[in-house]
């Protein structure tokens, strides 16, 4: 019974793992290097993570700086900015990219605050597909006589007690993260 409940664990974690993830990219109105990491790069006609090509900083509170380490990368990094969702515009010095990050609109925030719902939903669905999975794995484990249909019970109880547990840290991190983006 313990690996069930061991690997439901980790898997219930690694959802939450992906939910902060998730969060990470989002943006708040403050610079925040996870903003740009990720992007893809079409880097001599591969796309490549930005992180791999570029150094990402944050000078101050509303400006992300990015100093590609090939000068040729420097249209190629500029054109993935454009490109992407993030709504930001790079401006090109010759020797660094900066990004300034304006100031979010209410409309903006409340767009924000609907997608960290939505992450948070997924992430609320994969816990509990983790713990049906866990719970057929004890149901299984009953059927073949490895374990008592009482162990089987008590195995689905603890299943329970971490799924509530997980969905709770899950919506925690969406409060916080709500807050976090109507903060002005």
């Amino acid at each position: 019974m313990q690996p069930v409940l061991d690997d439901c664990k980790s898997r219930m974690n690694k959802a939450l793992e992906s939910l902060d993830r998730e969060f990470a990219k989002l943006r708040t109105g403050r610079a925040s290097t996870s903003l740009v990491e990720d992007l893809s790069v079409e880097y001599y006609g591969t796309p490549t993570p930005l992180q791999q090509i570029a150094s990402v900083s944050v000078p101050d509170s509303r400006t992300i700086a990015i100093q590609p380490w090939d000068r040729n990368a420097f249209s190629a990094v500029e054109k993935a900015i454009q490109k992407s969702d993030l709504g930001l515009n790079p401006v090109n010095d010759g020797k660094i990219i900066r990004i300034g990050i304006p100031p979010l609109t209410e409309e903006r925030r409340k767009d924000l605050a609907k997608i960290a719902k939505r992450y948070t939903e997924e992430a609320r669905v994969a816990v509990r597909n983790v713990r049906r999975d866990a719970n057929e794995a004890l149901k299984k484990k009953a059927k073949d006589k490895d374990i008592t249909e009482d162990d089987q019970h008590r195995g689905q109880d603890e299943v329970q007690k971490l799924t509530d547990s997980m969905i709770a840290k899950a919506d925690a991190a969406l409060a916080a993260k709500e807050k976090e983006i109507m903060e002005i």
